[in-house]
């Protein structure tokens, strides 16, 4: 039986792993940054081993972002270190991320990253996690599906620019149908601001549709 999954806004659940860089304490280890912790399926099969490519190739980027990187899959420390010489023997690809060895699967238990209808093997769980240790972000895709990482690298540089500047983003951006790169006051929750908005937006400062559809652009 698996445990619930953690929800958007909880605290990320405790625990001790061994990894193949050494033994954790998450999220203590990486309290000040982002993390993007993922599970996936098994280790030795195809489309993970796209998948652990793909991260490796962006793990500068992630560093940029004060971002890491995290594996997890139901597997032996002695598999994930044979599987990511393999990828560096026969892929050129160092793996540079630690991966957490979770053999007997009870992280994946807390993580609600085992569905009931795959067996023992964990699905591919994407964990956002910010320098708080509050979980931002959850994506879960099928065994089949692999992940699209400049997503997960948008949402995570997405995140870190609303926290900043206290704004919303649009749907594709920074290329938004609408609006493009420009980002989304929070809407008004009362008349006095909604009508500093439309004055705002009179004076130039901001766009508006309307009311409740304030935009600006972002300050280099």
């Amino acid at each position: 039986m698996t445990e619930k999954m953690p929800l958007i806004g909880e605290k990320a659940p405790e625990f001790e792993a061994q990894t193949t860089q050494g033994k954790i304490k998450f999220p203590k280890k990486y309290k000040g940054k982002w993390v993007v912790l993922f599970s996936h399926p098994a280790d030795f099969t195809p489309v993970c081993t796209t998948e652990f490519v793909a991260f490796q190739r962006k793990m500068g980027v992630f560093k940029k972002m004060n971002t890491e990187l995290i594996g997890l899959s139901i597997d032996q420390v002695f598999s994930h270190i044979k599987w990511t010489d393999w990828i560096k023997e026969k892929l050129e690809t160092k793996i540079e991320f630690p991966i957490i060895a979770d053999d007997q699967g009870e992280i994946a238990k807390k993580l609600g990253m085992i569905h009931p209808g795959k067996g023992a093997n964990t699905v591919r769980a994407v964990f956002i996690i910010d320098p708080k240790s509050i979980i931002r972000a959850i994506l879960y895709y099928p065994q089949e599906l692999g992940r699209n990482m400049e997503e997960i690298r948008r949402m995570v540089e997405g995140l870190r620019t609303a926290d900043k500047h206290k704004i919303a983003l649009p749907a594709n951006w920074p290329e938004n149908e609408l609006i493009q790169e420009q980002v989304i006051l929070p809407p008004a929750q009362d008349q006095a601001t909604a009508e500093e908005r439309l004055k705002r937006a009179n004076k130039g400062e901001i766009e508006c549709k309307d009311w409740w559809f304030c935009y600006k652009k972002l300050k280099k």
